[in-house]
């Protein structure tokens, strides 16, 4: 494969959420505001609010993650006028990097893929800062673009966040790979921008089958995969 310039998706693919935004996180957030809610019952209201990430128009629209929020509250049994202050609150805190933590490989792969001379891009749905990323993370010489649908205005798979980003590495889309862990907006959405994909799965979920085989899309579980895909 032959890479000029490797964009990566950031949440769930370079970093994870830490405990503030896993149940017992959720449950603290929902006392603050009155509200008595079941940790346990997390991963089934995020399985329930999933669907309204999914959205036709791909307009950046903040309220969207929000009512994604809310839904989750409501999921683990959160009720009255504060749910939407509680779902605020929560997606303002989603942009500190603090929060977060980043998978063990990701720093070495990017060192790796940077002294290969692949130029190294981020692709973003989020409002998280991605020069304080950088910052937080101790990424700084490495990241060649960044992307944020917060101000490009339009959030992936729209072809024109992937423009920008090819744009800024100064590289073609048949030069160019995105790595990240959604079918729909980093796959699907670089496939129609004439890019190429990596769909990264990791744990032990069920891989898609035959559509991205067919469709040349290699589907890797963890990110120290990516090397001998992109420089052998």
């Amino acid at each position: 494969m032959s890479v000029r310039a490797v964009f990566f998706d950031v949440d769930f693919t370079l970093i994870y959420p830490g405990p503030t935004f896993r149940g017992e996180g959720y449950r603290a957030f929902c006392a603050r505001y009155g509200m008595d809610v079941d940790a346990a019952k997390f991963p089934q209201a995020v399985a329930g609010a999933a669907p309204l990430l999914d959205v036709p128009d791909e307009a950046y629209d903040d309220e969207i993650f929000i009512a994604y929020t809310r839904r989750i509250i409501e999921g683990m049994g959160g009720t009255g006028l504060q749910v939407d202050a509680c779902a605020r609150e929560v997606y303002v805190e989603w942009a500190a990097c603090h929060h977060f933590e980043m998978y063990d490989e990701v720093p070495d792969v990017l060192r790796e893929l940077a002294a290969a001379g692949v130029r190294i891009g981020l692709i973003s749905n989020s409002h998280r800062c991605l020069a304080s990323f950088q910052s937080h993370f101790e990424l700084q010489g490495l990241i060649s673009a960044t992307v944020s649908s917060s101000q490009h205005g339009f959030m992936k798979p729209h072809p024109s966040i992937f423009a920008a980003a090819l744009q800024l590495v100064d590289a073609q889309p048949a030069d160019a790979v995105m790595v990240g862990d959604s079918v729909r907006q980093d796959v699907a959405g670089a496939l129609a921008a004439g890019m190429r994909a990596i769909l990264l799965q990791r744990g032990d979920t069920p891989t898609p089958g035959r559509e991205l085989s067919e469709r040349g899309v290699p589907v890797i579980r963890s990110l120290r995969e990516l090397p001998n895909l992109i420089i052998g």
